[in-house]
C-alpha cells in the first residue's frame, strides 16, 4: 500500500483593506461628509432667510403631531396626565434602545433597519412638529440629507457594522438639545446685536455703545464687574474660614449644616428673607437693621435706595450668605485630603499654625479653590433673581444678567438686550476657559 503525499500549500490571500484604512477611501469619506454638511448648512440657511409666505398652512403626518397631542393632553385631568407623559416618553426610550441593541448588528436584515431608521427617523421628528407648507421641501430635504449623510458615515465606519449608527444614537438627544437650546440661540443673540430694537434695521455698533455711555448700561457693567470681584473672594474667604475652624470644632455636622442651610434656599427666596431685614419705614420698624439703628437712636435707613455702591454691597450680602456654604463644603472635604504626613513634617520644622495653613494647606487645595473661586464669579456674573426680587434694577443696582432681560420685556428693546448679553458672554468666557485649561491640567499630572 503506497502512501501518497500531498504537499498541500498554503495560498495567503492579500489583507482585504476596509474603506477607513484606505486612505482614497478615507478621502472620498471625508470629501462627501463636508459636501453633505455644506449642502445641510445651505438648506438650512434657505429655510430661515426664505420669505414668509401670508398665512401658510401647516402641515403634518395626518392628524397626529407634538402640538395636537400636547392639546389633547391638557384636557385631561392632571392625574391622568402624568401616566400619560411617562408611557410616551417610555415609548420613545424604549425605540431608541430597541435601535442601539439590534440595529448594530452586522446582516443583511439590520443593515436594511439601520437605513430606514436613518431615513424614516429625521423625516418623523421633523413632520411632526408640524412645519409650514412653504418649508416643507426644506424641512423634508434636511432630514433626508441628514439621514443619508449618517446611514453613509456608518456604512463606511471601520469600527464594525452600525458603530456609528449606535454612537449618534446616544448622542444626538444632548447634540440636538445643545444645538437648538445654546448654540442656535448664541449665534442669533449675536446677530441680533447689531439690529435695532425692532430687530429688522442694522446699526453697526451703537447697542455697544450704548451699553458703555447709557448710564443704564454702563451701572451695568460696573455692578456687574464689582459683583464679579467681591462676591466670589469674599465667598470663598469665608467658606475657607469656617472649613478650617469647624473641623476643629465640637459638633462640626450641626454647624456645617448651618452654614450650608441658605445653599438650599433659591435666590428669589434669599432675596424676599433679606429685604425684610433691610425693610424701611417711618414708626414701628419690621427690619432687623433699621430696628437696631432706630434702638441706639437713630434715623431709620432705605439701605436698597443709599448710592453709589451702599445698595449693591446690600445685595452682594445677600449672594454672599447663600455662596459661603457651598464653599464651606468643597474647600473643607479638600482641607481633609491633604496628607497628614506633609503637616506632621512641617509641623517637626517648627512652622507655626498659619505658616502650616499657608504653606500646605493652601497648596494642596489649589484646585479646590479654582474651580470654587471660578463658579461662584461665573454665578455672579449671571445673578438675576436677586435684583430682580429685592431692588427691580433701580437706585444704580442693575446688573448685566437683570439688564439684559429688563430691556428686552419691559422695554421691547431686543438690540440692547443682545448687545448686553454678548458683553456678560464675554466676561464669562475667560473664566470658563481658564477653568478648563486648570482641569485639563491636573488630568495630565494625574
Amino acid at each position: 500500500m503506497s502512501q501518497v503525499i500531498i504537499d498541500e500549500t498554503e495560498t495567503s490571500e492579500p489583507p482585504q483593506t476596509t474603506h477607513g484604512a484606505d486612505p482614497k477611501g478615507r478621502a472620498i469619506t471625508r470629501t462627501l461628509v463636508v459636501v453633505g454638511f455644506a449642502l445641510i448648512a445651505a438648506l438650512f440657511f434657505l429655510l430661515i432667510f426664505s420669505a414668509p409666505a401670508e398665512d401658510p398652512a401647516r402641515i403634518a403626518l395626518g392628524p397626529v403631531s407634538l402640538n395636537t397631542f400636547f392639546m389633547w393632553l391638557g384636557d385631561l385631568h392632571p392625574l391622568i396626565q402624568i401616566p400619560i407623559i411617562l408611557i410616551a416618553f417610555g415609548a420613545v426610550v424604549a425605540a431608541i434602545l430597541v435601535l442601539i441593541e439590534y440595529a448594530p448588528r452586522p446582516g443583511r436584515g439590520y443593515f436594511i433597519l439601520r437605513l430606514v431608521a436613518c431615513l424614516a427617523v429625521p423625516v418623523l421628528a421633523f413632520m411632526m412638529l408640524r412645519p409650514y407648507s412653504n418649508a416643507v421641501l426644506y424641512v423634508v430635504g434636511i432630514a433626508l440629507l441628514s439621514g443619508a449623510l449618517l446611514f453613509f458615515a456608518d456604512y463606511r465606519s471601520r469600527q464594525g457594522a452600525g458603530y456609528l449608527f449606535q454612537l449618534i444614537l446616544f448622542l444626538a438627544p444632548a447634540a440636538i438639545m445643545l444645538l437648538i437650546g445654546l448654540i442656535y440661540p448664541a449665534i442669533a443673540t449675536f446677530f441680533k446685536s447689531f439690529f435695532d430694537k425692532t430687530g429688522t434695521d442694522f446699526v453697526g455698533l451703537e447697542n455697544y455703545i450704548w451699553v458703555f455711555t447709557n448710564p443704564v448700561g454702563t451701572w451695568s457693567v460696573i455692578n456687574t464687574l464689582i459683583w464679579a470681584l467681591v462676591a466670589p473672594t469674599l465667598s470663598v474667604a469665608f467658606g475657607l474660614a469656617y472649613a478650617v475652624f469647624i473641623d476643629r470644632a465640637r459638633g462640626e455636622k450641626v454647624l456645617k449644616v448651618l452654614v450650608f442651610m441658605p445653599v438650599a434656599i433659591s435666590f428669589v427666596g434669599a432675596g424676599i428673607i433679606w429685604k425684610f431685614m433691610y425693610d424701611y419705614r417711618q414708626g414701628e420698624q419690621l427690619g432687623l437693621l433699621n430696628a437696631i439703628v432706630t434702638l441706639f437712636g437713630g434715623d431709620p435707613v432705605s439701605w436698597l435706595a443709599v448710592k453709589p455702591l451702599v445698595n449693591t454691597v446690600m445685595l452682594l450680602i445677600v449672594f454672599i450668605w447663600t455662596q459661603t456654604g457651598f464653599a464651606m463644603v468643597i474647600l473643607s472635604a479638600s482641607i481633609k485630603a491633604v496628607p497628614v504626613e506633609q503637616m506632621e513634617a512641617a509641623e517637626l520644622d517648627g512652622t507655626n499654625a498659619w505658616q502650616r495653613f499657608w504653606n500646605v494647606t493652601v497648596p494642596g487645595i489649589r484646585s479646590s479653590l479654582i474651580v470654587v473661586l471660578t463658579t461662584i464669579a461665573i454665578m455672579s456674573l449671571k445673578v438675576y433673581d436677586i435684583v430682580a426680587v429685592m431692588t427691580g434694577g433701580r437706585d444704580d443696582t442693575t446688573v448685566l444678567g437683570f439688564e439684559m432681560v429688563n430691556q428686552q420685556q419691559r422695554f421691547q428693546s431686543y438690540g440692547h438686550s443682545s448687545a448686553l448679553a454678548v458683553v456678560l458672554f464675554l466676561f464669562v468666557l475667560p473664566l470658563i476657559i481658564y477653568n478648563a485649561r486648570s482641569l485639563s491640567k491636573q488630568r495630565e499630572i494625574r
